[in-house]
C-alpha cells in the first residue's frame, strides 16, 4: 500500500472527549459534547499552540513521524 503525502502540512487542533455512550435504539456511538466534533486545522505548529494559549485550551504537540522511503523497483517483485 502506498500513502500519500496530503494534508500532511497542516496542524490539527482536537478536543478530547470521554463521555462516549452507545444510543440506544441504533447501537451507535453518540456523545452529547459538541467538542467530539470539531477537528481545527493550522497551517502551522506555532499558530495552533498560539490559538490554544489565547483561549486557554490545554494542549499537547504530537510530533510527526519521520517517514523511511524504501525504493524498490516493480521488477523487485520477481527477482526473489
Amino acid at each position: 500500500m502506498q500513502s500519500g503525502l496530503k494534508k500532511f502540512d497542516k496542524w490539527v487542533l482536537e478536543f478530547i472527549t470521554n463521555d462516549t455512550s452507545i444510543n440506544p435504539l441504533m447501537g451507535w456511538e453518540s456523545s452529547d459534547d459538541t467538542y467530539s466534533e470539531i477537528n481545527l486545522e493550522f497551517s502551522s505548529k506555532d499558530l495552533a499552540i498560539e490559538y490554544a494559549k489565547k483561549n486557554k485550551i490545554d494542549y499537547e504537540v504530537i510530533e510527526p513521524k519521520k517517514r523511511t522511503v524504501i525504493k524498490k523497483s516493480y521488477t523487485d517483485n520477481f527477482l526473489k
